[in-house]
């Protein structure tokens, strides 16, 4: 019996050892099973996989194609192995970086922000790349070995799983590494965001990143970012051609960048022109007109700017009756040709205006005659007398005329030395920019809807508006929170009207109480029937503060005021300056000693006499005698690329006014040709200027075209705008590299320009050229 219980007691331990092993055999198995179903399920779900193919996309920015030992690299960034890990690093350190390269695809951006890439291989280089970066299948042979041994051998896949364990700590801190970076990067790109105001300003963002890329220097400003002082002294220097040449050794350091890079103009390219085939016709203005099959002429205008999405490679025809020369200053005062400003309905516009009388093939501008009764000169006196400090021609210098319907304003107060800038609001058949380009006063048409007007903070002394049908009041008052930023501390705003409404004049004494206006005088005039307001902007921020509802607020100290290429309008007042070294602390000499005074705020006055002097012996030596150009015959002129006005000071004797423009990608120096008591604009040459066609006697351009090289996807586009706003028989001058000038003077031979003069020594040249009445 003991022998019988002794035997099934061991055969009870037999049976329970062999049920452990069994089971323990069982849990192995299921726990590898389980653990490659984790291993499978997290290769296909992982980030790591993503955090390759975004690496992926960091790669737009290489240029050149990949080579078959650089394929190999490539493919090996797949994170398996620890000697990759650095360059896998290296990499994700610039995806992350603020140069936001993954964001905007260059060769794909607009022609209005500048196109980088000539090379249109570049694509299909890009599209080469993801084929080499696949993620190769490792990890699918993997799964299927080991599904295939964890039927056979139970240890080898223990090790196997403990070796893919640790891959998968490898990789889970490669993914918190990716996360950090994509979470910084997120970051810095929603500051980034917080500061743009739309997709414009990221667009300009975009433009910036490839300017410091360029190696254009630091403290170079683009519109969007001016700071209102001179951005670095080396921009400034009195040889424009030794600054474009410093420029272009910084743009050679980045090696790679500059072997796809070709010239600015293919010299081996044949050009054929076309007319255009718009609606406005003779008149067309690209970024400006509404250019749509459909709708009535009423929508003739955008009501903000927009240009095509295509370049423009045609030319605006001539006027129907043909085109011929001007009148010349000081008789187009008076009278202009009638056919060269013709569009529609202006005969009947002309019909009812009294200060307009159409004589034969002229219109006339009697001097007696303007839209307020008793003469424009009687206008002027009575607004002095209200305010003596407004002392015309001497305190008051630069004026912003809104809206331009009679230019008899400008006329008169150009006698008094005073320059007045027209701004042409309305659509064509109402505002008359163009008659006044014509009559030879400064204008320049742009829209005014939600955005700010292209000048720089605190530099008109006066602004004017009569009759101009600006809504200041509604949309919150943003019109006039424009207003108040362009104008000079302690500034003017000259309103008049005819006719008001209780309502409209409660809003505005409410909305200039907000933004602390002190109106100096409300009068009507007897004899012109017509009131004037007087308002005067603060010159300190005190009274700022004194105010019970703080609406609308104070702008935040980061952002700038002479930001305004394609910014909105923003609903804040920015401060005053009160530090003697910031600009608007002090009111400018009077003229004629302004033009030459360099205040304390301008910290490279040395510079600036230097710069002066300079243009000054070459317009004296060079320009005025040595060019064959007949200056009785020019009155309009623009400075494509002024600096710091050095070209329009130099000029200021001749019988002349200069329209200055900074292009937005350059130094912010429209301050300081402001406070010279000149005018100017900011502007995008990769987009059409704001004028009618045939605007300008002489274009001057100074390395505008170096400047801009890399910058504008179509930079032909630039020559073509040229002839646009250039009078037949208008007169380009042009300073630049012997390798831009040789293939441009071919392409203004195809447009028929007469080659006056060439000149050249050390690879720096000079073209004088004259347009002609050709049209295709």
């Amino acid at each position: 019996m003991r022998k019988h219980n002794t035997a099934l007691t061991r055969f009870g331990r037999k049976v329970k050892g062999s049920y452990q092993s069994y089971g323990l055999g069982v849990k192995l198995a299921a726990v590898v099973i389980l653990g490659l179903c984790f291993v499978f399920i997290w290769s296909v779900f992982s980030p790591s996989s993503y955090s390759v193919a975004y690496q992926r996309d960091t790669f737009d920015d290489i240029r050149e194609p990949i080579s078959s030992a650089n394929r190999k690299k490539v493919t090996s960034l797949v994170p398996s192995t620890k000697k990759e890990q650095p360059h896998n690093k290296k990499l994700k350190h610039r995806s992350s970086s603020g140069e936001k390269k993954k964001r905007v695809d260059r060769s794909s951006l607009p022609s209005k922000s500048g196109g980088w890439h000539k090379n249109d291989k570049s694509g299909v280089d890009r599209k080469r790349k993801g084929e080499d970066l696949k993620l190769p299948k490792k990890a699918d042979e993997v799964k299927e070995q080991e599904l295939e041994g964890s039927e056979t051998d139970v240890l080898e896949k223990e090790k196997e799983e403990e070796k893919i364990g640790n891959d998968k700590q490898e990789e889970e801190k490669k993914v918190v590494e990716v996360k950090e970076n994509e979470k910084e990067k997120t970051e810095n790109n929603s500051k980034q965001e917080g500061e743009g105001v739309d997709g414009k300003e990221t667009e300009k963002e975009e433009i910036e990143s490839n300017k410091e890329e360029e190696g254009e220097g630091e403290g170079t400003v683009d519109g969007n970012e001016g700071n209102g002082e001179l951005a670095n002294t080396e921009e400034l220097d009195q040889e424009s051609a030794e600054k474009v040449e410093d420029e272009d050794e910084k743009a050679k350091d980045n090696g790679k960048k500059d072997k796809n890079l070709g010239p600015l103009f293919d010299p081996k390219a044949h050009y054929t022109w076309n007319l255009c085939s718009t609606r406005s016709k003779h008149n067309y203005i690209p970024c400006i007109d509404f250019e749509s099959a459909s709708g009535k002429l009423q929508n003739y205008r955008h009501h903000e700017r927009s240009c095509p999405k295509e370049p423009q490679m045609c030319l605006v025809p001539l006027p129907p009756g043909g085109y011929e020369t001007p009148v010349s200053w000081p008789e187009s005062k008076s009278k202009i040709l009638y056919k060269n400003v013709a569009h529609l309905k202006l005969e009947a516009f002309v019909k009812k205006g009294s200060w307009v009388v159409e004589s034969g093939d002229y219109l006339t501008f009697p001097t007696n005659q303007s839209i307020p009764k008793g003469g424009i000169q009687h206008y002027l006196d009575f607004i002095e007398e209200m305010v003596p400090d407004i002392e015309w021609g001497k305190n008051i210098r630069v004026v912003l005329d809104i809206g331009c319907e009679d230019s008899s304003f400008g006329a008169s107060l150009l006698e008094k030395d005073v320059l007045t800038l027209t701004l042409g609001l309305k659509d064509d058949l109402m505002d008359l920019a163009q008659v006044a380009l014509e009559r030879g006063f400064p204008a320049v048409v742009t829209p005014f809807g939600t955005r700010r007007l292209p000048f720089p903070s605190g530099v008109f002394d006066a602004i004017h508006c009569n009759d101009c049908h600006a809504s200041w009041h509604s949309n919150g008052g943003k019109h006039l929170i424009e207003m108040n930023r362009i104008l000079r501390p302690g500034g003017y705003f000259i309103l008049s009207s005819k006719h008001s409404s209780i309502e409209v004049e409660e809003a505005m004494s409410t909305l200039t109480a907000s933004i602390c206006w002190n109106i100096l005088a409300d009068k009507t005039d007897e004899i012109s029937d017509i009131r004037i307001k007087l308002y005067q902007k603060p010159q300190a921020n005190d009274i700022y503060q004194l105010r019970r509802k703080k609406v609308p607020p104070l702008c935040k100290a980061n952002e700038n005021p002479d930001a305004s290429w394609y910014v909105p309008i923003k609903s804040c007042l920015h401060t005053i300056p009160e530090s003697i070294e910031q600009r608007g602390t002090e009111w400018p000499e009077e003229w004629p000693k302004r033009l030459e005074t360099y205040p304390d705020w301008m910290n490279n006055r040395e510079k600036l006499i230097a710069d002066s002097e300079h243009w000054k012996a070459i317009v004296d030596h060079s320009y005025l005698v040595g060019l064959g150009i007949d200056w009785s015959n020019i009155r309009n002129v623009m400075d494509m690329k002024a600096i710091n006005g050095g070209f329009a000071a130099a000029l200021a004797q001749q019988k002349v006014w200069v329209m200055n423009v900074i292009p937005v990608h350059a130094p912010n120096t429209l301050p300081v040709v402001f406070e010279r008591g000149l005018i100017g604009v900011y502007h995008d040459w990769c987009e059409a200027f704001g004028t009618y066609p045939r605007s300008y006697d002489l274009l001057h351009a100074d390395h505008l075209f170096s400047r801009l090289k890399n910058r504008c996807k179509h930079p032909i586009v630039i020559v073509v705008e040229m002839d646009r706003i250039l009078r037949p028989g208008g007169w380009g001058i042009i300073r630049d590299k012997v390798e831009i000038l040789d293939p441009l003077e071919k392409i203004l031979r195809s447009l028929h320009w007469e080659i006056r003069m060439t000149f050249a020594k050390d690879k720096e040249g000079i073209l004088c050229a004259q347009k002609t009445m050709w049209r295709p």
